[in-house]
């Protein structure tokens, strides 16, 4: 735009959908508060702290409650962005978990059990394969053993599915400590390929539709699986090059040994961490352990990351802060880690419905709490900056406010 001219930019023409002079929609929800997008290390911990909450319980209904906790901050809270599109694809992979649990309780031997729903020609092995049976009876009980930890599984496979779609990876890798930059680079690399084969298969078909391709099913399967790959492998190398560019790996004068010492530090307090999880989350380990492997697991992490981060010089361009946002969420997630974790020492009958005598699974006061605090980012978060609707352009308000 010229001195002087009061046209629109294009820009502002497409984002706005009209002519008219871009004028700015009010805020929506009762927090009035500015739309931006949040530390994606906030929602990372939160979306773990769901996963925890899932990976201690097997009542179906509270494990049902927390997908559909981690569906709806997804839906409420995510951009268009690539890696926001993914969501659906984690949605099947959750399907596939539960259906090939229940096969595999089927094909080898469901019939362990009191109420036999039907019988099946069974299969007979050798000897030397004592213990596994082929096909036969199949009972009520077993299935819903299996039913019950395909669903876990498959939560926890969602709440991971709901950080890829809500964080940043690229803003996530700017905030990686300087002693993890190596490896937090090739941990976000690895996150986005999933998101990128979505985006290159949603490419494809749109292609496809241009170029009149009314083949479905598995026909379509040949001319949408080679331009995936070649799209994924032009990636691949584009990645490799910028990455050799960018001297990824130079490890410059560093003496080895400060090298080693580094490792070990940072590898030993990931694993003393590890260990105090486990002693925390499990009811039936000592208190102490959980406390003493998670102090002396985050000191020698700390004492790594301040060690390696001394040979690693980098600069971040407007770093992103934590803000009272910020800590909301990573608590809500923290918050139902720890209910559920009291959960199993109060009342553990809840968190494991019986399977013999059969039982209806129940929904006791603190699990309720830990899916409410699972689910208050979707209210309690400010949106972010694709979800302003017709008029503001989508910038995110700290950079608004730099200029």
């Amino acid at each position: 735009m010229t001195l002087g001219d009061d046209r629109p930019s294009p820009d502002a023409v497409r984002l706005r959908g009209g002519d008219g002079p871009p004028a700015r929609a009010p805020l929506r929800g009762p927090a009035r508060v500015l739309p931006r997008a949040l530390h994606p290390g906030a929602w990372w911990i939160w979306a773990l702290g769901l996963a925890a909450a899932a990976s201690q319980t097997s009542n179906p209904l509270l494990l049902v409650l927390f997908a559909c906790a981690a569906g709806y901050v997804v839906a409420r809270r995510r951009t268009d962005a690539p890696w926001a599109l993914a969501f659906r694809m984690y949605l099947i992979v959750g399907a596939f978990i539960i259906v090939s649990r229940l096969v595999f309780r089927v094909v080898f031997g469901g019939g362990q059990g009191d109420v036999i729903l039907f019988t099946l020609p069974e299969i007979p092995l050798p000897e030397t394969a004592g213990g596994i049976r082929l096909f036969g009876p199949v009972a009520l009980e077993q299935l819903l053993s299996g039913l019950y930890d395909g669903v876990r599984l498959a939560t926890m496979v969602l709440c991971v599915g709901a950080a890829n779609a809500l964080a940043n990876p690229k803003r996530l890798l700017k905030s990686v400590p300087g002693a993890l930059y190596e490896v937090g680079t090739s941990v976000v690399v690895a996150m986005t390929v999933a998101p990128q084969l979505v985006e290159s298969v949603g490419r494809v078909r749109r292609a496809r539709r241009l170029r009149a391709g009314h083949q479905k099913g598995f026909r379509a399967l040949r001319g949408i699986v080679i331009p995936v790959l070649e799209d994924a492998l032009n990636r691949s190398l584009a990645l490799a090059a910028a990455m050799a560019s960018h001297g990824y790996g130079r490890v410059g004068d560093t003496p080895p040994r400060t090298r080693l010492v580094t490792g070990f530090l940072v590898v030993g307090g990931l694993v003393g961490v590890c260990v105090g999880l486990y002693g925390l989350m499990d009811a039936s380990t000592s208190p102490h352990m959980g406390t003493w492997g998670m102090a002396a697991g985050l000191t020698l992490a700390v004492a790594g990351f301040v060690l390696g981060g001394r040979r690693v010089r980098r600069t971040r361009y407007r770093p992103d802060r934590w803000r009272p946002a910020e800590f909301l969420v990573a608590g809500s997630g923290a918050a139902a880690a720890l209910l559920v974790n009291l959960t199993t020492r109060v009342d553990a009958a809840s968190l494991y419905p019986s399977l013999n005598p059969l039982a209806w699974p129940e929904l006791t006061l603190l699990p309720a709490l830990a899916v409410l605090a699972a689910v208050l980012p979707a209210w309690l978060t400010p949106p972010p900056p694709t979800m302003l609707g017709p008029g503001p352009l989508p910038v995110d308000t700290e950079q608004e406010h730099a200029r």
